[in-house]
């Protein structure tokens, strides 16, 4: 009888919860491990003082000050004085802890981790350079480079991995040539090099070609024979990519303001190697005639701008036209005052225009010298274009007072859109200055049934009686707002204590707890449920620290409602109250409490439905209703999201199938695929199960994934999504432009259609750095064949902007929420009564 060896005891220790989160989803699939988890020194100290037994420490945020202190108390107990650790780097070239530590970089975290822990172990026991075979020298470097292992010292390269092939596809194997013939070191560095990473080098093919990237370089022992292994890195897609993208990513932290114009301005300067650089406003109903709003230049000495009257090229480019030099043989005359008094080589005049394509400014890029990268500069101007022509637009907008769309018409308080401007505005003041401020989202409890049994019109009077008591709990300086249905969000500024927010929070729990007096003279007794988290402590990103306020939230209403709680994700009533949520939502589906609920996609030129997305919602009979972006995550964690994704495919497919043959409308049906289910081996044939089951045909069928999900994280993505378009269904990229992908990534991925996520869309006519993503966006994947839906179309606005930027479809509270089926089979019903009578060819939705 075999004795199973006892389970590896694991800390990991990192503030960052994505990383922890990445960490925990790669060794939790390993029984052999007991994870625990310590995010701060203060929190380490306490779960040490119950002696766990601990063999590896995982260690992330390397340099971080809390990361630093909580190593030293942790070298300062006995018994973890040699426990050995493993570093997460991020995945930056050059990043590696300092003194030889083992460490990995955050993208190898599911390949790798698992492994290099036993690693650890197994040195920590025995005191030997562990043997290493040729097959296990790809684990020493990033997921995707080319690596090769060559003999010491004669530098012959033995073997080869399938990526350094297909580099030198054409050219003849690798194999026999010398390092020294292969990769040339920045520098003129000779072979053997030592140990090292993100080394600068060209890779020089037999045919001559030159391909610039960087290595790795590791030395191994394979069998008592000493070996180097090489890991080359091409930068050419990864540069050209980012080059193309890094523009949006300096503008997202940018104000809206005349001073965050002249930020922006800056950090285009800067990030695009630029020597000269200016915007100009013109308003058509400004009687003053152009005005330079910003400029800079780095020149050899300073220079007076001249007038906007006198320069012709600015002049023209007023009129509407792009003039550029920007690529050598462009035949745009340089003769202009501006330009010769620069010194410029290359730039480009564009014009910044309107909604409605009116030109309302000018902007000037150039370089005194000509660069071979003018394309790709061109492509990233034009991006600024859109950002800077926002901006103008939105300060005008301000000007004139129009803030149509930000305040709720119920309450008068500021909506969501209103609200998200703000908590962004917070949060780079707070960065600036260092301070605390709190997230409150305030429900009321069982408003559902108010509603249900004595209306709506009085559910309408408890919604307006509580926002006038939540303005009267807080300061003037504070924001409430209503955000969606009976949910109210507060930001609570300038806080000295925390004890002060909580102060606050009791004070709306009991201002809630006296009767409301209705219009019919009667009084109504309404209780709420509040979440509160922190900035810095809990989140420092607006969506997120919502998210966390929403989890608190939830943990109010499990405690009984009427109550506030603080986000504390790593506390024991937080663990028992997902532990609890966790055994309930296993047997939700047996217990009927799940539903499925479907949002219409409405075609961006007729607003007639084209397609439709499947959404899971949780009826909790003591809870209510719960938030999917609370639920879903507990599923993830439990692995319950398999089996719920099943359910939901099957159950969705087969309403489709119905509607399909009952109307014939041939609409696309939108499903959600996880991280979790793309890992499934035979996804394909469980797709292709619930397609055979139902009858759905498989092209009507679109599996959206995540933009976040990405090759790293789930390996085999690629061949799993060819699998699933090899059955017929669509592919869409979902939430795009939250997880920072890559154009080499959006090419590779077999994508029919990329979803704009609604974080940026909510904020068209708010924000003009979203507006520039979200025009990039679609640019992007028009470019690339692809076509674009937006989620969270909620104002007219927000179609007009769509619609005129050519995004093809449209999904949001605009023209309909999520319904469930009796009612979304009542809208269709409705569209076909419409067609039948003759009233309308394509009726148009709207909510």
């Amino acid at each position: 009888m075999s004795i199973r060896p006892a389970p590896l005891g694991i800390l990991i220790f990192t503030p960052h919860r994505d990383v922890r989160r990445a960490i925990f989803d790669a060794l939790d699939l390993d029984g052999d491990f007991v994870l625990l988890s310590a995010r701060d020194a203060t929190q380490l100290e306490a779960l040490l003082e119950d002696a766990p037994p601990l063999h590896v420490v995982v260690v992330g945020a390397e340099g971080d000050p809390e990361i630093v202190r909580g190593l030293r108390i942790l070298r300062a107990c006995d018994r973890y004085a040699s426990l050995p650790a493993v570093h997460v780097v991020d995945d930056r070239p050059g990043v590696a802890p300092a003194g030889g530590a083992d460490w990995l970089r955050q993208g190898a975290i599911a390949t790798e981790l698992a492994q290099r822990v036993r690693q650890a172990v197994t040195t920590s026991l025995v005191p030997v350079v562990p043997v290493a075979s040729a097959r296990d020298y790809r684990f020493a470097f990033d997921a995707g480079a080319a690596w090769v292992v060559a003999s010491i010292p004669q530098g012959c390269i033995l073997e080869t991995g399938e990526a350094m092939d297909r580099l030198c596809a054409g050219d003849g194997p690798a194999q026999g040539r010398l390092l020294a013939e292969v990769f040339h070191p920045a520098g003129g560095a000779a072979w053997p090099l030592p140990d090292g990473d993100a080394i600068a080098c060209t890779l020089r093919r037999r045919d001559g070609m030159e391909i610039v990237g960087e290595i790795d370089v590791r030395h191994r022992t394979d069998d008592g024979e000493h070996r180097i292994a090489v890991g080359f890195r091409d930068l050419r897609a990864t540069d050209m990519a980012s080059r193309a993208l890094s523009l949006l990513a300096v503008l997202e932290g940018c104000p809206s303001d005349d001073e965050g114009i002249g930020e922006a301005a800056a950090l285009i300067a800067d990030a695009l190697d630029l020597d000269a650089f200016a915007v100009w406003s013109a308003l058509p109903e400004s009687e003053m005639g152009p005005s330079l709003i910003t400029h800079l230049y780095n020149g050899p000495t300073p220079v007076e701008w001249p007038s906007p009257d006198g320069l012709p090229l600015l002049r023209t480019c007023l009129g509407g036209a792009t003039l550029s030099r920007l690529v050598e043989g462009d035949d745009t005359a340089s003769s202009d005052p501006l330009v010769d008094l620069l010194g410029l080589v290359s730039f480009a005049f564009m014009p910044l225009l309107d909604e409605r394509r009116n030109v309302i400014g000018a902007m000037l890029a150039g370089r005194r010298r000509q660069g071979s990268d003018g394309r790709v500069l061109s492509l990233a101007l034009r991006a600024a274009t859109a950002r800077f022509a926002s901006a103008l637009e939105l300060r005008r907008a301000r000007e004139q007072g129009r803030v149509r769309g930000l305040i709720d018409t119920l309450t008068g308080l500021p909506n969501r859109l209103l609200f998200n401007d703000r908590l962004d505005t917070t949060i780079r003041e707070a960065e600036r200055t260092g301070e605390l401020f709190a997230i409150l989202l305030v429900d009321l409890d069982r408003f559902k049934g108010i509603n249900e049994s004595l209306g709506h019109a009085v559910g309408d009077q408890v919604l307006d009686a509580v926002a006038r008591r939540l303005r009267a709990s807080v300061r003037a300086s504070d924001t409430v707002s209503r955000f969606a249905g009976d949910e109210f969000t507060l930001i609570l500024r300038h806080i000295i204590k925390r004890d002060d927010v909580l102060r606050i929070a009791e004070k709306v729990v009991q201002a809630m707890e006296v009767p409301l007096a209705l219009d019919d003279g009667s009084e109504l007794q309404v209780t709420v449920s509040v979440g509160i988290a922190f900035f810095p402590d809990d989140a420092n990103r607006g969506e997120v620290l919502l998210r966390h306020a929403d989890e608190a939230m939830y943990g109010a209403k499990s405690l009984g409602r009427n109550n506030y709680q603080l986000y504390a994700a790593d506390t024991g009533v937080a663990q028992r109250q997902s532990a609890e949520l966790k055994a309930r939502l296993r047997h939700a589906v047996r217990n009927d409490e799940l539903r499925v609920f479907y949002q219409p996609q409405v075609a961006a030129a007729s607003e007639d439905i084209v397609g439709m997305e499947a959404l899971v919602r949780w009826e909790h009979p003591e809870l209510g209703m719960i938030s999917p972006a609370f639920f879903i995550p507990l599923a993830e964690a439990s692995g319950l999201i398999v089996p719920l994704g099943e359910w939901v495919l099957r159950t969705a497919c087969a309403q489709a199938k119905a509607w399909d043959d009952r109307f014939g409308l041939r609409l696309r049906l939108g499903v959600n695929l996880s991280a979790v289910q793309l890992m499934q081996p035979d996804l394909a044939g469980v797709v292709a199960s619930a397609l055979r089951d139902s009858g759905l045909p498989p092209e009507l069928l679109e599996l959206e994934v995540t933009e976040s999900i990405s090759v790293k994280t789930v390996p085999r993505l690629v061949e799993t999504l060819d699998a699933l378009h090899a059955l017929g269904c669509q592919i869409a990229i979902d939430d795009f432009g939250t997880g920072a992908a890559s154009l080499d990534y959006l090419r590779r991925l077999p994508a029919d259609r990329i979803k704009i996520d609604q974080s940026f869309v909510r904020n068209i006519g708010v924000d003009p750095d979203d507006e520039a993503i979200v025009k990039a966006t679609i640019d992007v994947a028009h470019q690339l064949k692809r076509a674009v839906v937006a989620e969270g179309v909620e104002i007219e606005q927000h179609l007009q902007f769509l619609r005129s930027n050519g995004c093809e479809e449209l999904q949001g509270y605009l023209f309909c929420r999520p319904l469930p089926v009796a009612s979304f089979d009542k809208l269709l019903g409705e569209r076909e009564r419409l067609v039948g009578d003759g009233t309308q060819d394509r009726p148009a939705f709207r909510a």
